[in-house]
């Protein structure tokens, strides 16, 4: 059996904390409680009031982040030997009791990381505020598009394990700090090819309060997704290989792009003059923004099934 390492970031879950270790079962070896600058001095308050013996209060002097915590945390792990690091939250949404099913993948070598999923259910998507069951679907958009994974859901669940092979082959230091973490950790994924596995989970919301701003991750989930995308395509598309896909990408959009050109200008000038826009301006347009589309979508379809299947532990 592998040995398995539980991280808690810990930032105001005083009211949550000891009854998310008290579920935590003895699949677990360790687990590591940071304090992230905790105006409630949650770390101190764990080791006062916990008796579980597997329990190491790690503490920033400056809060860093959800990410800086977890970050803090995936060293302590590796340090100590762990194969497998979970990352629960410890605010209560998350069952501990679901980590023998979250290991599973990376327990039998099927994966290299695995997440929790809060949209296998319909049944469960009822008890989920509607503001989050929006904004987490087009979240899950933009993260397919930056980070190749197209089977990935609900990319922002921090329930999650990783596979000490593939945590030692990401730059810890380059990981966002913020709420775009588990994001982040996604594009990085894919960037070593490693293997990413959805675990159905059912959230729970009671009376825990998230600190996440709407307002920020409006500005900074979209620029973030977007760099991402452009650095995945270079690496995958450019710099590391070529394949039919590095032609369809720059050719369909210039085909597209001047087919929309085009036809616009074509449209303006006639309309301008006075007089119907020639059939043959109307066929060159045409033609540029099928054969655009058309190119688009093969280098799609071509991304798509180019998601990784073989797990990095393996190889």
């Amino acid at each position: 059996m592998s040995a398995v390492a539980v991280v808690i970031p810990s930032y105001r879950v005083t009211n949550h904390i000891l009854d998310v270790l008290k579920l935590i079962g003895p699949e677990v070896g360790q687990i590591f409680v940071v304090d992230d600058a905790c105006p409630d001095n949650s770390g101190e308050f764990v080791k006062k009031h916990s008796k579980d013996k597997r329990v190491t209060v790690l503490a920033h002097s400056e809060n860093q982040g959800v990410g800086g915590a977890v970050i803090t945390g995936y060293r302590a792990a590796l340090e100590a030997g762990a194969d497998i690091v979970v990352k629960v939250d410890g605010d209560g949404q998350m069952d501990p009791r679901l980590i023998p099913r979250l290991i599973r993948p990376l327990v039998d070598g099927e994966a290299d990381y695995s997440k929790g999923n809060r949209f296998d259910s319909l049944e469960d998507l009822y008890e989920m505020p509607r503001v989050r069951i929006f904004g987490n679907a087009v979240l899950s958009l933009w993260s397919k598009l930056s980070t190749g994974y197209w089977s990935v859901t609900d990319p922002t669940n921090g329930f999650t394990a990783i596979h000490r092979r593939v945590l030692e082959n990401i730059h810890l230091d380059k990981l966002r700090k913020s709420y775009f973490f588990e994001s982040d950790l996604l594009f990085r994924l894919s960037i070593v090819n490693a293997v990413v596995a959805d675990i159905p989970m059912k959230a729970v919301y009671g009376d825990e309060k998230s600190h996440l701003k709407i307002r920020k991750v409006l500005v900074e989930f979209p620029w973030r997704h977007t760099v991402n995308l452009l650095k995945r395509v270079f690496y995958r598309y450019y710099l590391r290989e070529w394949s039919v896909a590095s032609i369809e990408l720059p050719v369909g959009i210039g085909m597209l792009t001047f087919g929309i050109w085009f036809g616009l200008a074509s449209y303006i000038e006639a309309a301008s003059a006075g007089r119907a826009t020639t059939a043959g301006q109307v066929t060159l347009a045409a033609i540029g923004i099928i054969l655009g589309v058309q190119l688009l979508l093969s280098f799609l379809s071509y991304d798509v099934q180019s998601e990784p299947k073989v797990p990095k532990q393996r190889r």
